[in-house]
């Protein structure tokens, strides 16, 4: 049959799993679990050679959840979660496809086989023949004139002659059988005591479920009649379950899935990335190389790679936007960034978003960007010369944010195009403010992080200058500084057009750059199984916040009032009159001159005493009263501006909530960090700390909970020095900070109480972290000689600790590097 008309319908997710279970486990060199993967791409490779076609898609099951699960929500309930090895392969994947060359399609709510049978319903009526890969009996019930299956394993066509055999009825009745038999797999309930063959025998008999559960009562055998008649709403919601979406919106046309051949510059990287040797070996038999320039090996920090030329266009129409979207599709993937007029993304303005599909080749889509305009004064009115307030209005020839985002829109949310950003998670909170979900997403940041956490700040502008040669247009220079600074929606249009674009412009290049490092230096799996994933987790975390009771927080606020000012009563009398405790140059004269206390030294910049927290600890530790209480002062006095103060100016009117930022590539450790507030710091030691705590509440019905591991850094030390001691403690369950304050002080383990304890910990931790003599003295408030000792015993105690320190220092020595 002629192929100029025929659609193909891939199952994805039947194939993820098909393939998964055919093949022995497959790693690559970090680690990661890829034999579906293999497997997918060497059928989807096998089936592109021998099947003619038009159109083709790959269509993918977009979740576990659907609108089934509102209509009976113990559907799928019994299916086991997948295998821990084949979690990580979903998303690789869709990036298989996405380097084969070939759409696919993914819809939030709605089952794959739901989205084949709206494909398989459009393309049929236009008069295309319809082939479904797939040897999935729940579409079966599609088949048709136009409409058949192929099973791709088996290498065999289904056709309306294979139904009946497996049920007994044609393709138009499939579901009615499915209804009575149910699906234990799906856990769909049918009727009880229903099985294939008897359900074919009733619905060939009756002609349609429904008439059989009307004539029920004519039925012979009284257990089968017992049961369709008690079980007929059971039925009817079988049928419901197992009937296919015919009606599926917000789909891709059919025209976005014609025919478009494998190339092998993309798909090379990707194969030499899964470290498929002998699929490589094939492809390039069959199509050379296909290395492309921007996937060579990474250049050396003397020899960048040579950048293309950039060129950049102001899109301000309907057209030009629609040209750059049809190109991003047709590509599969592209960077993007948004431009808005500050850092609040559930509540800024949006000026405008740039794409990149090419590098040196980028727009800019301005969408809310004003002008200035002279207002005129009110003295102007009446002939006085006072000069006029600036004031600014629309600029006319530029696309509105909403017809924008309508085109944009399809664009972010297609799972067949991969964004790529640079810090993406702030570009999909302010889409998701919009209503717009973007997904899937690479980010160049994280892509870097992974790499050189430590190494180097992980900006744009740090990584552009690092490995592409290429110092981006600061972004003071866009804005301006100081009093004559503005909001990048202020920007004039051609200004603002020249450095947006550059951004999507230099994050796609660093995307090709940076990506081939994650697998020569061994890191693609943390990326890939840690970082990514959690990028739309973190996003969602910032997007809806964290409850806070502001009148809590302004009742706390009050009492940290009364506290300080009691205090300052008491400093004031020590000090014998009244001063500015928040002073340090007051506080250094009243310390040094007025009370003449000794030690007292004057920085050098500004020629007044120091009067930071350890010069006062020192000082109160020596029996100064004075220093103590502004301690104790300045502790309270930052708890009331920094947190119960601040806090309530920076819950958000609209949500009642904290959207604070979790920053994922600050830290050398990899951690997590907090700003803007930062929730992370909130202090504990102390009662009032604690009480800052209460203010985060769950919404009713909900509930917070707190998880933490159990003395999980000296587990790992027991582990990684082999101290048997520690180990043993932990077999018998021993609380190890206990175990500890019993051999340092010399008491029972009954007899240790809370602070004994407290200070225990500290020893522990401390010193595994290579604390000092000093910094333990401080934090235990004790002699610096004492703190020596301590550490001295603790190192008796635990030997292993000290020659597990000592080897790791000489393997840093010999090979300039330590790993664990």
């Amino acid at each position: 049959m002629s192929s100029l008309n025929r659609l193909i319908l891939v199952d994805g997710s039947g194939f993820i799993f098909r393939a998964y279970h055919s093949l022995p486990p497959l790693t690559r060199k970090d680690g990661t679990p890829v034999g579906a993967v293999y497997g997918f791409v060497n059928m989807m490779t096998k089936l592109l050679d021998q099947m003619e076609y038009s159109h083709i898609a790959v269509i993918f099951d977009a979740g576990r959840k659907t609108f089934r699960n509102d209509i009976y929500p113990e559907y799928k309930a019994h299916r086991p979660p997948p295998p821990d090895d084949l979690i990580p392969q979903f998303a690789l994947v869709r990036e298989a496809t996405l380097a084969l060359n070939l759409p696919s399609v993914e819809l939030p709510n709605y089952e794959a086989d739901d989205v084949i049978a709206t494909y398989a319903d459009q393309a049929s009526k236009a008069g295309m023949e319809v082939v479904i890969v797939s040897s999935d009996k729940d579409l079966m019930q599609l088949l048709g004139d136009k409409v058949s299956m192929f099973d791709a394993m088996k290498n065999r066509e289904i056709g309306p002659a294979q139904v009946e055999e497996k049920f007994g009825v044609g393709p138009e009745k499939v579901i009615e059988v499915q209804a009575l038999i149910g699906d234990s797999t799906d856990n769909v309930p049918g009727v009880p005591g229903i099985g294939p063959k008897t359900a074919s025998e009733l619905i060939n008999t009756y002609g349609s479920l429904e008439s059989l559960l009307e004539r029920a009562g004519e039925i012979k055998q009284n257990k089968r009649r017992e049961n369709i008649i008690a079980f007929a709403d059971q039925a009817r919601i079988s049928l419901e379950l197992v009937t296919l979406k015919h009606d599926c919106e917000g789909l891709p046309e059919l025209d976005s899935f014609k025919q478009v051949h494998l190339d092998p510059v993309k798909l090379m990287p990707f194969l030499e990335e899964q470290d498929f040797t002998s699929l490589m070996t094939r492809m390039r038999s069959r199509y050379g190389n296909g290395q492309p320039q921007e996937h060579a090996p990474e250049k050396t920090e003397e020899a960048k790679p040579s950048q293309p030329k950039a060129t950049y266009e102001l899109v301000r129409t309907k057209d030009e936007l629609k040209r750059w979207v049809d190109a991003a599709h047709k590509a599969g993937y592209v960077a993007f960034d948004v431009e808005t007029d500050s850092l609040e993304a559930r509540s800024t303005t949006l000026a405008g978003f740039s794409l990149s599909i090419e590098p040196g080749k980028a727009c800019y889509v301005p969408v809310n960007h004003v002008e200035e305009v002279e207002a005129v004064s009110q003295g102007d009115l009446f002939g006085e010369s006072k000069g006029g307030e600036t004031s600014f209005k629309r600029i006319d020839k530029q696309l509105n944010e909403k017809d924008a985002l309508t085109l944009l829109g399809p664009l972010l949310e297609d799972p067949a195009v991969m964004k790529i950003g640079q810090n993406i998670k702030f570009d999909m909170l302010v889409m998701h403010a919009r209503g717009i979900r973007i997904h899937p997403v690479d980010d160049t940041m994280l892509i870097s992080y992974c790499q050189s956490a430590g190494l180097n700040a992980q900006n744009m502008d740090e990584l552009s200058e690092l490995h592409l040669g290429i110092k981006p247009i600061p972004f003071k220079e866009v804005v301006g500084t100081g009093k004559s600074q503005r909001t990048f929606d202020q920007v004039p249009l051609e200004k603002a057009c020249d450095y947006a674009a550059e951004d999507a412009d230099i994050t796609l290049r660093l995307y090709h750059a940076l990506r081939p490092g994650l697998r020569t230096r061994q890191v693609a799996s943390v990326y890939e199984r840690l970082e990514r994933p959690l990028i739309p987790v973190i996003e969602q975390m910032e997007y809806y916040g964290v409850k806070v009771d502001t009148d809590e927080l302004r009742s706390l606020s009050a009492v940290f009032a009364d506290e300080m000012a009691r205090l300052e009563k008491e400093i004031y009398k020590l000090a014998g009159h009244e001063f500015n405790v928040g002073s340090p140059k007051q506080l250094g004269e009243v310390l040094f001159e007025e009370m003449g206390i000794e030690g007292g030294k004057k920085s050098s910049k500004t020629g007044a005493y120091t009067t930071g927290a350890e010069i006062l600890e020192d000082l109160a530790a020596a029996g100064h009263e004075l220093p103590g209480k502004v301690l104790e002062w300045r502790q309270v006095s930052k708890l009331k501006s920094t947190y119960t103060d601040a806090l309530v100016e920076q819950v958000n009117q609209e949500t009642g909530r904290v959207h604070t930022s979790y920053m994922m590539a600050v830290t050398s450790t990899g951690r997590l960090s907090s700003s803007d507030p930062n929730l992370q710091n909130i202090p504990i030691r102390t009662e009032q700390g604690r009480r800052i705590r209460h203010a985060f509440i769950a919404d009713k019905g909900y509930k917070l909970l707190a998880a933490d591991y159990s003395q999980i850094e000296l587990r790992l030390l027991a582990h990684v020095a082999e101290i048997d001691t520690l180990k043993q403690a932990f077999t018998e369950g021993r609380d190890i900070h206990t175990t500890t304050a019993s051999q340092m002080f010399g008491v029972e383990s009954e007899q240790v109480d809370g602070e004994l304890r407290r200070k225990a910990k500290t020893i522990n931790f401390g010193i595994i972290y290579g604390i000092s003599a000093h910094g333990l003295a401080t934090r235990l408030g004790i002699g610096r000689k004492d703190a020596a000792n301590y550490i001295e015993a603790y190192f008796e105690q635990y030997p292993g600790i000290r020659k597990y320190m000592e080897r790791t220092k000489e393997l840093a020595r010999e090979q300039g590097y330590v790993t664990t």
